[in-house]
């Protein structure tokens, strides 16, 4: 039966091929979505290990938080850039909340002041691009990191009340302009005095995230962290 289902696997992955999401290349048997090759070059920061890392240098000034993180570097044309098109444009969410397991399960085991958080919130999609899209992939890296951390998440307490054009190819005053006065907060009593933790996909200037962190930072007394998936070099 073991032989039988080898060749089955082998012969449905001859006509539907079972393919890394991260470089292309034919997955084997047993492995799933990222290729080991891929796990072991795609570049990681370990920002979770210093406090003052240069994703949180970001954000001194513009917002008051404790400490930012991103799982990856992002690099045009590279690994990560091809897996995050995976789970942002083709459908693929299993990426995100695999990469959401892998990064919890890190988090988890060091002493990094974002294992602290109360709740995880993703920056929240409007209703127009979520309908079009069908899905926020942020929402799966946040379920992703939830399941590996044991922190809850949610998608309902922050919402994106207005519709914007993509950030691609904004300069930081353009993207800050792109987002300004856009979040909204529902039942803000559930996050008062809450440590959360704020998750996107990839940050770049940090005009979303800052935008979404004024939102709230404006309504209620709580501590914001922020994670992504990936961060521009």
């Amino acid at each position: 039966m073991n032989l039988l289902r080898i060749v089955t696997n082998d012969l449905l992955h001859l006509f539907y091929p079972n393919l890394c999401c991260a470089c292309g290349d034919s997955l084997p048997t047993g492995v799933k979505l990222i290729c080991i090759s891929c796990m072991v070059h795609m570049p990681q920061t370990n920002f979770h290990l210093d406090p003052a890392n240069s994703m949180t240098k970001k954000f001194w000034g513009r917002i008051p938080i404790l400490q930012a993180a991103s799982y990856y570097y992002f690099q045009k044309n590279g690994r990560v850039q091809h897996l995050l098109h995976e789970l942002k444009y083709k459908g693929r969410t299993e990426v995100g909340e695999f990469i959401g397991q892998l990064y919890g399960d890190t988090l988890k085991e060091s002493d990094s002041i974002l294992n602290k958080a109360d709740i995880i919130v993703p920056i929240p999609l409007h209703y127009k691009k979520l309908r079009k899209r069908g899905y926020n992939q942020s929402d799966f890296f946040a379920k992703g990191l939830s399941q590996s951390m044991e922190i809850p998440w949610s998608d309902t307490l922050v919402q994106r009340q207005i519709h914007t054009n993509t950030q691609t190819g904004k300069n930081r005053i353009e993207r800050w302009d792109n987002v300004n006065e856009i979040f909204d907060l529902k039942n803000p009593q559930e996050l008062e005095g809450k440590h959360i933790l704020l998750v996107d996909d990839v940050v770049t200037t940090g005009a979303t995230i800052e935008a979404c962190a004024n939102a709230i930072l404006s309504k209620i007394e709580c501590a914001i962290s922020v994670v992504t998936i990936a961060t521009a070099i």
